[in-house]
């Protein structure tokens, strides 16, 4: 008999919990950084259809040998596909062109909030008072980083077209977390990962064709390829299997919480790569958030 890691080693999966964000907080690498150089919309396509190149290779089989289970999910991947990589993948980068990083902060941290309401209301998961009570700890750091210790900076807020991207990429997140769980699935956790990855590039053809005719032209050189493999392998790759593997382990609401560790990670990111200087509201408002974290994984 086969033994899960959460029979093997009950801490396994709560250190995947913090290990994961790592990853997917590489994507604020590529949003500061790659959009300079490649068009939002382009960048996400790129990006998804690259890792459709590189996974595909290595479970084409399994997916042809299942072409009834392929019909019979379509829909489904379709949907994960999109809301996964299509929204999730373009929204973010449409919205730093037109709002703050400060909005954008905010406003993602309310995709756990939406998971845990869809998962009471469709899975029916039982949600104690330590985890609202992590929530709550979890939503006050990432603000102390935010608003960098001063909260009178939260009223100030100025709110744009932008945050209205943000607000959908928060939803499209949710949406894919819940369904990603509650959906079940005959193909293999990477098979189904490369077929979400084709959809997800599909649904964002139409407007990279629109965005290259209209609005902004990629240049196809070395920097493109660079920011390109980089958005493909860690926040995408690496970081979207992790946080399947850790769906898996603990459900939906408490994996939401990563997004709370993917705004710490973001900011120490921004002080190792952008040179951003690390203060006492960084050490203050990762604090929190490691303890939100703790109480989240508390059974009472």
């Amino acid at each position: 008999m086969k033994l899960s890691l959460q029979t093997k080693n009950k801490l396994a999966p709560y250190t995947l919990l913090f290990i994961q964000p790592i990853f997917m907080a590489t994507n604020t690498i590529v949003a500061r950084g790659g959009v300079e150089a490649v068009p939002p919309i382009s960048l996400a396509f790129w990006r998804w259809f690259s890792v459709f190149i590189i996974l595909f290779p290595f479970f084409y089989n399994e997916i042809l040998k299942n072409k009834k289970e392929f019909n019979k999910e379509f829909f489904k991947l379709f949907f994960l596909g999109s809301m996964g990589c299509g929204v999730c993948g373009a929204f973010p980068n449409l919205a730093g062109m037109t709002t703050t990083m400060a909005n954008i902060g905010i406003i993602y941290t309310s995709s756990p909030v939406i998971i845990i309401f869809l998962s009471i209301l469709f899975l029916r998961e039982k949600i104690n008072f330590l985890r609202i009570l992590g929530l709550l700890i979890c939503i006050t750091g990432v603000f102390t980083i935010i608003s960098k210790g001063n909260f009178d900076f939260l009223i100030d807020l100025n709110f744009t077209i932008g945050d209205l991207w943000v607000l959908g990429a928060a939803l499209g997140w949710a949406l894919y977390s819940i369904y990603l769980l509650n959906w079940k699935s005959k193909f293999s956790l990477m098979a189904r990962f490369t077929l979400i990855a084709m959809f997800g590039f599909i649904s964002l053809l139409p407007f990279f064709i629109l965005e290259n005719v209209y609005f902004a032209k990629t240049n196809y050189n070395q920097t493109f390829l660079f920011w390109v493999i980089f958005a493909a392998i860690s926040p995408s790759i690496i970081a979207f299997s992790l946080y399947t593997k850790l769906q898996r382990y603990v459900g939906a609401s408490l994996a939401g919480f990563s997004l709370y560790l993917f705004a710490v990670y973001g900011s120490i990111f921004g002080i190792i790569i952008f040179k951003e200087p690390l203060l006492n509201f960084h050490y203050l408002g990762g604090l929190l958030v490691f303890t939100g974290v703790y109480f989240a994984r508390k059974k009472i």
